[in-house]
C-alpha cells in the first residue's frame, strides 16, 4: 500500500485526484505496474489509476488475465474499475480507503463480489485507510 501512496502522491503533482494502484505478481511481492490518475494530465475519463495499472500489468505479462495478482489500490474502486477488476481476473483486491459515494467493493456497490459474475476476487479493504483517506481529504480541502 506504501507503493500505492506514493503512486498517488504522483497524481497530485499532475493535478489530479490522488489515487494509487499497484499490481503485484503471484509471488505477492513483485511490483508488475503502477498507475496512479491521469485523467487531468490525458483528458481521458477512463484514466483511473486501476484501470491504468491493470493495462501495464498486462503489457508485462503478456496477457490481459491477471490471475494469481493482487491490486493494490489506496481508494475502493469505482464501478468502472471494478469491472476491469473483474475483467482482468485478478485474484485479490487489496483496498484502503472506503468511497461511500461510489464504491463499487462493499460500500455502495459490490460489483466484485457478485455472485452473478463469473469471477470474484477476495477482497481486503481498510489497509492503511486513515492515510489514504487523509491524502484524499487534504486535496480536496485545497480546492
Amino acid at each position: 500500500m506504501r507503493l500505492a501512496l506514493d503512486e498517488a502522491a504522483e497524481a497530485v503533482r499532475g493535478g489530479d485526484v490522488p489515487v494509487g494502484a499497484v499490481v503485484l505478481a503471484p509471488d505477492g511481492t513483485t511490483v508488475l505496474a503502477a498507475g496512479h490518475n491521469e485523467r487531468e494530465a490525458g483528458g481521458d475519463p477512463t484514466a483511473h489509476a486501476e484501470v491504468l495499472a491493470l493495462r501495464r500489468a498486462a503489457a508485462v505479462l503478456g496477457r490481459w488475465r491477471l490471475a494469481g495478482c493482487t491490486l493494490v489500490v489506496t481508494l475502493e474502486p469505482c464501478t468502472m474499475c471494478a469491472g476491469a477488476i473483474q475483467q482482468s481476473r485478478v485474484d485479490r483486491l487489496v483496498y484502503g480507503a472506503r468511497d461511500d459515494k461510489a464504491g463499487a467493493a462493499g460500500s455502495l456497490w459490490d460489483l466484485v463480489r457478485d455472485r452473478r459474475l463469473n469471477h470474484r476476487p477476495e477482497v481486503i479493504e481498510g489497509v492503511l485507510a486513515e492515510e489514504c483517506a487523509g491524502l484524499l481529504t487534504e486535496f480536496f480541502r485545497g480546492r
